[in-house]
């Protein structure tokens, strides 16, 4: 089954600017563009308060709203196929049932702390954290001008190779698209003392001392994309440091930063994950979660 790229929109700049790198990306990667926008009506006492007008009023502003975003991808892209859903619902949940029927769902993000719009409080984290699919967020900003030649597609790796298949995955298809390198970062701090196994020491010692180690590891993880995607360009980058700073520090020459999230819920319930977390608040270019088991 084709899936489409889905974009949510409701009305802010950011959300009209992950429309437009939606239709961008859907175009690019010949697929349809789905515009979700999902809406609970003010109730009764705000409407008797002259906050906002009535069911019937809210429903054709939001209408409205979307008929004309909608207008504007595809005077852009008159070749695209783009259907459009309003739906009257709660939000949070609309957006993952929309998440599980795409190749990735697409959402305005403003970020330094503050999410907006769909991921508005709480609702941006139960996005992210319940789909099953990719969520690229993406800044009030952003333009095409920052897909251009030279820019990179920023992919964190952590752990085994399988471990980060699936946002290697992402990132080397976005890249074959946009004839962009792949630049692969891997970051490693000093274990404690007692992580020392004798089966840990005997790898370190083969492998020649830890940043040896690191690089053999991130090696071995991205071999087989670049036999998979051979006219993509990759950078291998390891770096000793958090793996939020090495890739914030990173961040400027890329068009696009990639990173995992473990999808599973903990003891205190869904959660993105710190790279996640410090990616899209502090990261100015696009950045897609890509979850894995």
């Amino acid at each position: 089954m084709t899936r489409p790229i889905t974009a949510g929109v409701d009305g802010s700049q950011e959300s009209l600017a992950a429309l437009a790198w939606a239709a961008r990306e859907a175009e690019r990667r010949g697929l349809a563009l789905r515009v979700v926008h999902a809406w609970q009506a003010h109730s009764q006492e705000v409407i008797a308060a002259g906050i906002a007008g009535d069911a019937d009023s809210q429903a054709e502003w939001v209408h409205g709203a979307v008929t004309e975003a909608v207008a504007t991808v595809t005077a852009h892209h008159p070749d695209l196929e783009v259907t459009t859903d309003v739906v009257e619902g709660p939000v949070a949940d609309t957006l993952v049932a929309a998440a599980a029927d795409a190749e990735m769902l697409v959402l305005g993000s403003r970020g330094h702390g503050r999410i907006v719009g769909f991921l508005l409080g709480s609702v941006g984290q139960q996005v992210i954290a319940a789909t099953t699919r990719p969520v690229v967020l993406v800044r009030a900003g952003d333009q095409p001008s920052s897909e251009a030649a030279g820019r990179e597609v920023v992919v964190g790796q952590q752990g085994d190779p399988e471990d980060s298949a699936d946002a290697l995955r992402f990132a080397f298809e976005t890249a074959a698209e946009r004839g962009a390198t792949v630049r692969v970062v891997r970051a490693w701090n000093l274990p404690p003392v007692f992580a020392y196994s004798p089966g840990s020491l005997k790898l370190l010692d083969e492998a020649g001392g830890l940043e040896p180690y690191e690089r053999k590891s991130l090696a071995a993880a991205v071999r087989p994309w670049r036999e998979r995607f051979p006219d993509v360009p990759v950078e291998e980058h390891v770096e000793m440091g958090s793996a939020s700073q090495v890739l914030l520090s990173v961040a400027g020459t890329a068009q696009l930063m990639v990173v995992g999230r473990r999808a599973h819920r903990t003891a205190v319930g869904a959660r993105i994950g710190s790279v996640a977390h410090g990616m899209l608040h502090h990261a100015d270019c696009p950045v897609a979660v890509v979850p894995h088991a």
